[in-house]
């Protein structure tokens, strides 16, 4: 039954949106990032991410990382320019100790800019973070 199934929940894994130079265009992207702020390693992480708005939509892309060890961080995606004003979902799948966490992460539409820079655990710069 559904009152039976235990949800487990899911902290120190969060997604920060960095802005970088590009040095073989010579510009600023913005990338996103799989940050494993945990004493222990992610298996098996699958993230599906999806832009959209009530009128637009992206494609659906799909990325995997075999382990993400722990107090670590991954690139997953670039972010072009023109999906920045579309609300950017990330959806997380892990294994630890043969459990599945899963969670949602969404950039709110025009919330990744320069002024809502904060400090990225374990990445020692600025981006935007969403827990």
């Amino acid at each position: 039954m559904k009152k039976d199934i235990e949800i487990p929940k899911v902290e120190g894994v969060y997604m920060a949106a960095v802005s970088e130079f590009n040095d073989t265009h010579r510009t600023h992207d913005w990338n996103v990032y799989l940050v494993n702020d945990n004493e222990f390693a992610l298996d098996t992480v699958l993230i599906v991410s999806l832009g959209y708005s009530t009128d637009k939509k992206t494609s659906v892309m799909r990325h995997k990382l075999d382990v993400l060890p722990a107090k670590s961080y991954a690139k997953v995606e670039f972010l072009q320019e023109d999906v920045l004003a579309l609300n950017n979902e990330f959806k997380v799948t892990f294994f630890k100790d043969s459990q599945m966490f899963d969670k949602t992460y969404i950039f709110k539409k025009n919330t990744i800019n320069k002024n809502a820079l904060q400090t990225i655990p374990l990445m020692e710069t600025k981006g935007v973070l969403v827990r």
